[in-house]
């Protein structure tokens, strides 16, 4: 027996699973005695189920369908290994698993698979990323014809305003709070510090850096399932949803990243408050991709509500330090700690695309070595700035066909996701905003 299993023995049943191009998890549910056969041989689906839309429809004229006989891909379980699923009433385990041709190559339309590329691009130079993630997420009661704060467990009131950094707010939802970072203790997820903000009912929590991209992916991808899962255990739902709210902000996924090389130490310090030439040329390049990869930080309908000027959403292409209206902030610290925040993405992303894309734009920049217009000071939100694409069709035309795009995602990738986002546009064009949060609310 897997021993996992020994140590888990009140576990009853096991999903496999893997990320598709939209971030949902699929898979398969199995008995618990088939756990070594899967983890020793992995399992098997359709290449075409990592390329569903947001409703798990195949996509049409896709070559993954009919035109390959809808061939099997060989899903293979990720270094990740089993899980508990806390979420869950019956003692379940995960496996975290992600697909391969049958002669053993990557299937390149796997999202991990992409930022798996980019991280060896990394490695081939000696160097080796830093990141980290902060995700912002709203508690809703979603049972009524209209999106609510959810009543307070301790109190038995709703509170209907913004609370930010609220220590009130956290305590509301104790119970929650705190059963969810022994979740993400079990399932080894670097749940940091919490914090209230702005929204109704929202909360952001940070996962620790780590000198591991993939694995950061991992833990955000899985954060969303817990998150959600744990939300719905309580009673109310938890959203990642761009903008669920219209009058109030939205959900981002904020990325901090450095860079080390062969012998740990931070390429972007170079002892001054300002950083390296390699920092610069990073940031250039996180600029000069930013507009082709919008379609991966804005990957839904909702997305584009979620870019209104003013809203802690940036839109403006520009860089500064210490500066949180800037789509490219250096914080402020200690230089050994020098790191770029990438603040485009929203909530609703998947986060192996997401942080490729980053990751990727910046070692573009590294590779060109050019250096950045000088940082912005003052309000970004008042600058005469070249935007990011803010419409849906505008970010997917963008993607299909930004040259710093095709150096960071493989092109089978690329004709998957526009495909997939072109068949989403027709269908929730018919769709009022009260039916697509519906879709959105718990998938993304």
């Amino acid at each position: 027996m897997h021993p996992w299993l020994i140590d888990n023995p009140d576990i009853r049943t096991i999903r496999v699973a893997a990320s598709d191009l939209n971030g949902v998890a699929r898979g398969k549910r199995m008995p618990v005695r088939y756990a070594d056969k899967v983890a020793g041989d992995g399992t098997r689906f359709p290449m075409s189920v990592l390329n569903l839309d947001i409703w798990g429809e195949d996509i049409e004229d896709s070559p993954l369908v009919m035109e390959t006989g809808d061939r099997d891909g060989v899903l293979k379980p990720t270094e990740r290994g089993f899980m508990p699923m806390p979420w869950l009433a019956n003692p379940s385990g995960l496996l975290p698993i992600w697909m391969f041709h049958e002669d053993g190559r990557p299937f390149m339309g796997d999202p991990r698979h992409a930022l798996a590329a980019v991280v060896k691009r990394y490695k081939d130079r000696g160097l080796t990323p830093v990141v980290a993630v902060e995700l912002e997420f709203f508690l809703i009661d979603d049972a009524g014809t209209r999106l609510r704060v959810p009543v307070s467990p301790r109190s038995g009131k709703r509170r209907v305003a913004g609370e930010i950094l609220s220590l009130r707010a956290l305590d509301q939802f104790d119970d929650f709070f705190s059963e969810l970072y022994d979740a993400c203790e079990a399932m080894d997820i670097p749940a940091d510090t919490s914090i209230s903000e702005a929204g109704l009912g929202q909360f952001e929590i940070n996962l620790m850096h780590q000198p591991d991209a993939l694995k950061a992916a991992d833990d955000a991808w899985l954060f969303k399932m817990l998150v959600k899962g744990m939300a719905r255990k309580h009673g109310f739902a938890a959203s990642f949803m761009a903008k669920p709210y219209e009058d109030y902000a939205g959900n981002g996924l904020h990325m901090h990243f450095s860079v080390l090389n062969a012998n740990g130490e931070n390429v972007f310090d170079d002892g001054s408050d300002t950083g390296s030439d390699m920092l610069r040329h990073a940031v250039q390049g996180c600029l000069s991709g930013m507009a082709g990869s919008t379609l991966v930080f804005a990957p839904h309908a909702n997305s584009y509500a979620r870019f209104v000027p003013g809203a802690h959403a940036p839109t403006g292409i520009a860089w500064a330090y210490e500066n949180r209206t800037a789509a490219i902030r250096i914080p402020s610290g200690p230089a050994p700690a020098r790191r770029i925040e990438h603040r485009l993405a929203g909530g609703d992303v998947n986060p192996y695309l997401s942080i490729a894309a980053v990751l990727g734009a910046a070692m573009n920049g590294i590779e060109d070595a050019i250096e950045p217009p000088a940082p912005i000071t003052g309000n970004a939100y008042a600058q005469d700035l070249r935007s990011v694409p803010m419409t849906w069709d505008a970010a997917i035309d963008a993607f299909e066909t930004d040259p710093h795009i095709k150096r960071i995602f493989d092109a089978e990738l690329v004709r998957n996701l526009v495909m997939t986002k072109r068949q989403e546009v027709r269908s929730m064009a018919d769709l009022s905003a009260e039916e697509q949060t519906e879709i959105y609310l718990d998938t993304v």
